[in-house]
This record gives C-alpha cells, structure tokens and sequence, in this order.
C-alpha cells in the first residue's frame, strides 16, 4: 500500500520558521513530480509549492514565494517544506502529495496520491 506521512507541524509565532517532511513507502515517487497544499478551516485546499522529479524546476503560490523552499532528497524518499517568516494566515493542514507526471504541477487533479496532512498553526 502506497502511503504518504507527513510530519513537522506544530505550533510557531509570527516570524517563525518549520520544516515539514513527506515520507513515502510502498513505492517510491522519485520519478514524479511533488507538492505540498495546504487547507485552512472554511476553505478549500489551495496550491502551496511544487518540484520537479529531479528537483530542477520548482514553482510556488504567489502568497510562499520568498519565505516557503521547496526540496526533495531521491535517495530518502522524502520531500520537504522549508517555511520561513510565517504569517497567521499560513495556518492550515499542509498536505503532500505525488503527482501523475514528472514535471511541476500546480492543480489538484494532477496529484494522485496524498498524505493525511499535518496541522500547521501560527500564533500573532
């Protein structure tokens, strides 16, 4: 069974900084492309940040641009979201999630498998 886990969420103030990681098992994902989404209570979840199967091309909301890094480790089967400078209005479930293909994918249809997301909350 093919599963995503994320894991590095929590509670950050203003300004602050988490790392959120993606394991895959069950197979692995390092010729798809990647991304994370994000829902906030009340909304639908939204397109955070993408990259590309070998990590070479890299696309994000215009909302992360300069404060959310994108990054993938292959041999680790691991994806990750570097978010720096967070804001209130960041505060969501993250979600990763393998796309069909293996260039950078914006939309949900893209994607086919997703994780269970991990509660990201940023305090003012």
């Amino acid at each position: 069974q093919v599963q995503l886990v994320e894991s590095g969420g929590g509670l950050v103030q203003a300004g602050g900084s988490l790392r959120l990681s993606c394991g895959a098992s069950g197979r692995t994902f390092s010729m798809n492309a990647m991304g994370w989404f994000r829902q906030a209570p009340g909304k639908e979840r939204e397109f955070v940040a993408t990259i590309s199967w070998r990590g070479g091309s890299r696309y994000y909301a215009d909302s992360v641009k300069g404060r959310f890094t994108i990054s993938r480790d292959n041999a680790k089967n691991t994806l990750y979201l570097q978010m720096n400078s967070l804001k209130p209005e960041d505060t969501a479930v993250y979600y990763c999630a393998a796309a069909r293909g293996t260039a950078v994918a914006s939309r949900r249809d893209e994607y086919d498998y997703w994780g269970q997301g991990t509660q990201v909350t940023v305090s003012s």
